[in-house]
């Protein structure tokens, strides 16, 4: 039997995994590796983890979320209500008392390891579909203080004698966290206000970042700014005052997404500054204060041969149905690569394009293509709802700016299997890798049917690296091309992917190479040298150019 992941008295869990909890919906180990499962893969909604790694079905879940909704509502009323008068009546009794504590305690407060474990063991009480500490039992409809009595003057304490501890002062009183609309605890972060100097400086630096063609931008609070340039960090400001970065970063957010940022501590958004540029950014709280990173986008599409990639890669856009991946490790040019290809079916169909992103990078305006994007998180809840809506929207092209849980990549290989054309981008590191993601994000008990929909949908796989070129003049992209072509297609549904890697490496004939065999023709053309060949191979005996 599987040991139960402990839980910790450091963090409070979510209020979703405890009546989870109190339910017995879930155990406390099943709650504690979601919220683990949560941290590691970015994805902040528990309910939501629950959901995609089997712990709850729809129903379970949507049962849970009624209940969360209803003890959040209980909650705000009970905090707006107004304090009632004291009355000349009988004061509560203890038990009234001591019901009340305990009711408060367990809606209102963060609940730790221990609490939770007792709840476990005790059974719930017989509330209609409420856990046992909301039941109507346990909750008293009115509880009237006595009047206070008239008591004597407290006596002022003397000063302790010299040399002597003052005695300790008493402990603060614990107050309730906030609770945000969808039943998750506000980290309620402070957010400065802006001026508009602020934003002068910070439309200056991206300016000159801009200029000096740096990828992304760096605002530390205490810390120097940096701008990464073909790949290096470079500071190009000493360390300037930590209240100065806080407000900068202020003054690239609507308020809107300050509120947003002060509940959850960080916030993906795109800014758009006429004249200087587009920049997607990422703006978080850490430990000296607020940072954010900027990533600087075209303002207009790229054409592959801007970004130096080969013109037969148009080829893979000729599909009307299927899906094309491009993938490869962060800030490898996925979403240039992605761009160019759909700027090129935009020029040369006429179809209809929905895209889906978070946020909206490049813009495309529609050409010959009809063109719709949407933001996930601001047109659409989510990658996941607004899939399951594109299905309706007679998309042609569907593009999905990144496949990241297990219901996205369900609804992007139901999209490519029900005659839609679906480009996506993913964040491995190889061909190969990338085949076992897509089938690894499945439950063992559904791989074999995923693995037969994917060597039927999945039309190519391109993964991508930027390298350092030989003059030090910026980067070249080596590509690495996966074609599912019938043997391909037979190794994936067989469950022999380790075979794909030697099938590609003798594979030049059907459009297929190895990242070491592009490696290897740019070191013949001297573009890039040996050492940076071999620093990024799998396996350097494959290296052979300039030995």
């Amino acid at each position: 039997m599987p040991m139960e992941t402990p839980m910790t008295d450091k963090k409070p869990i979510p209020l979703v995994g405890r009546l989870a909890i109190q339910l017995k919906m879930l155990t406390p180990g099943e709650v504690a590796r979601a919220i683990v499962e949560s941290a590691s893969s970015g994805n902040s909604g528990l309910a939501q983890v629950f959901l995609q790694t089997g712990l709850l079905d729809r129903e379970q879940l949507a049962k849970l979320q009624k209940i969360q909704k209803d003890l959040v509502e209980k909650h705000r009323a009970k905090k707006a209500a107004p304090v009632p008068e004291p009355m000349p009546a009988s004061g509560p009794s203890p038990a009234e008392i001591h019901n009340a504590a305990e009711h408060a305690a367990t809606v209102d407060a963060p609940m730790t390891s221990r609490d939770v474990e007792r709840l476990h063991v005790a059974p719930p009480s017989q509330g209609a579909g409420l856990p046992a500490a909301a039941s109507p039992a346990a909750i008293p409809e009115r509880v009237v203080p006595s009047p206070p009595a008239i008591e004597p003057p407290v006596p002022i304490p003397a000063a302790p004698p010299v040399g002597e501890a003052a005695p300790p002062a008493p402990p603060e009183p614990v107050t309730a966290p906030a609770v945000t609309e969808d039943g998750r605890v506000s980290l309620e972060l402070a957010i400065p206000e802006p001026g508009g100097p602020d934003r002068d400086k910070l439309e200056a630096t991206l300016q000159a970042g801009v200029q000096a063609n740096a990828s992304d931008l760096h605002f530390h609070a205490g810390g120097a700014l940096k701008q990464r340039v073909n790949g290096e960090l470079i500071s190009t400001e000493g360390s300037i005052d930590p209240a100065l970065v806080e407000r900068m970063v202020s003054s690239a957010l609507t308020p809107e997404q300050r509120r947003i940022l002060g509940d959850e501590g960080e916030i993906d958004f795109c800014l758009d500054l006429p004249g200087i540029g587009r920049f997607r950014a990422n703006a978080y709280r850490q430990q000296r204060g607020l940072d954010v990173v900027f990533r600087t986008i075209s303002e207009k599409p790229p054409t592959l041969a801007e970004l130096g990639l080969p013109e037969e890669l148009k080829k893979f856009t000729d599909y009307h149905q299927g899906m094309v991946l491009i993938t490869g490790p962060a800030g490898c040019g996925k979403s240039s690569t992605l761009a160019a290809l759909v700027n090129h079916i935009n020029e040369s169909r006429d179809d209809h394009i929905l895209t889906v992103e978070d946020p909206i990078e490049i813009i495309h305006s529609s050409k010959r293509c009809l063109v719709n994007q949407r933001h996930a998180g601001s047109h659409t809840a989510s990658f996941s709802r607004a899939l399951r809506g594109a299905l309706r929207e007679d998309p042609d092209i569907i593009v999905i700016g990144e496949l990241r849980d297990l219901e996205t990549i369900s609804l992007a290989m139901t999209a490519a299997e029900t005659g839609h054309f679906v480009l996506a981008t993913l964040h491995t590191a190889n061909a190969v890798r990338t085949v076992n993601r897509m089938i690894g994000a499945f439950p063992s008990n559904e791989q074999d049917q995923v693995r037969a929909m994917l060597s039927e949908s999945l039309r190519a796989v391109i993964s991508q690296r930027l390298v350092p070129s030989a003059d030090g003049g910026g980067r070249i992209p080596a590509l690495e091309l996966l074609v599912i072509n019938r043997a391909i297609g037979n190794l994936i549904r067989d469950e022999k992917t380790v075979q794909i890697r030697s099938s590609m490496q003798t594979g030049r004939a059907h459009g297929m190479y190895l990242l070491e065999q592009s490696l290897n023709e740019l070191v013949t053309e001297g573009r890039v040298t040996r050492d940076v060949a071999l620093s990024l191979a799998e396996e350097e005996k494959l290296i052979t150019a300039g030995a």
